[in-house]
């Protein structure tokens, strides 16, 4: 994927800074110890970026590989990685298309970045790709799937504004309704950096395909390489009473 903002590995970390991965990483161990019938020893983070909650995991004594298809993030996270003492491995590959050397025990794709499968056919190659890579009772988590285009905060535009030390990152981020009958959104994406007085801006804007519940399920089912353990509030190992643009899904490999 070309990307102005995906290729500022170190603007993008600060922008997403507010990021709390001790206790993602916290919840992963929740979900792990509810619903994993593998111990847990390798984990995988998908699409990882610039990976803090991979590197919160290495900390905690886990074997940690990072995948992701933008080489400037995965030589940041190198570099990241080697100056907090953490060992961990990075893959470049398509995140729909990829194979692990040897088996993971957890695996996850945080941020909503599933959404860049690009479609249903795409999804199933993704899954495959994921089975493949995944020990037998380990659990696949996605973080924040669009679920609906009914829930305001689905289309409301976001925007929030980070610092560290004298770089000064606002952002902003926007879906918008492009074709409903084929359910595809606009995603625009802005960093507005002033960086020691340098201004700066970075601009993405894709055109991506949304999953929706029902048809998430029915996709997996298709699969049949993944039991369906349900929909999950973002923040705490509970089901969801009710639809919410903030989840999280998670499978177990048969």
């Amino acid at each position: 994927m070309k990307s102005q903002i995906y290729d500022q590995a170190k603007y993008y970390e600060i922008a997403f800074s507010f990021v709390d991965q001790k206790k993602q990483a916290d919840l992963f161990e929740e979900f792990i110890k509810k619903y994993s019938k593998t111990k847990v020893q390798t984990v995988l983070d998908i699409a990882c970026g610039t990976a803090l909650q991979l590197r919160e995991m290495a900390r905690r004594g886990y074997g940690a590989i990072g995948l992701d298809s933008n080489s400037k993030m995965l030589d940041f996270l190198k570099d990241e990685s080697k100056k907090e003492g953490l060992e961990l491995e990075v893959i470049k590959a398509d995140i729909n298309d990829f194979k692990l050397k040897e088996k993971v025990d957890f695996a996850y794709i945080m941020m909503g970045s599933i959404i860049y499968v690009g479609s249903n056919a795409s999804f199933l190659s993704h899954l495959n790709s994921v089975a493949a890579s995944l020990k037998s009772g380990g659990l696949y988590l996605i973080e924040n799937i669009p679920m609906s285009w009914s829930d305001p905060k689905f289309l409301k535009t976001q925007s929030w504004a980070m610092k560290e030390k004298n770089i000064k990152i606002k952002t902003i981020y926007k879906l918008t309704p492009k074709d409903s009958l084929r359910q595809i959104v606009s995603q625009e994406f802005v960093l507005d950096v002033d960086d020691n007085g340098a201004k700066k801006k970075y601009t993405n804007q894709d055109y991506l395909k949304i999953i929706f519940p029902e048809e998430l399920k029915l996709l997996i089912e298709k699969n049949d390489k993944f039991e369906f353990l349900g929909f999950f509030e973002r923040y705490h190992a509970k089901k969801l009473k009710d639809i919410s643009s903030d989840n999280i899904v998670l499978l177990r490999k048969k």
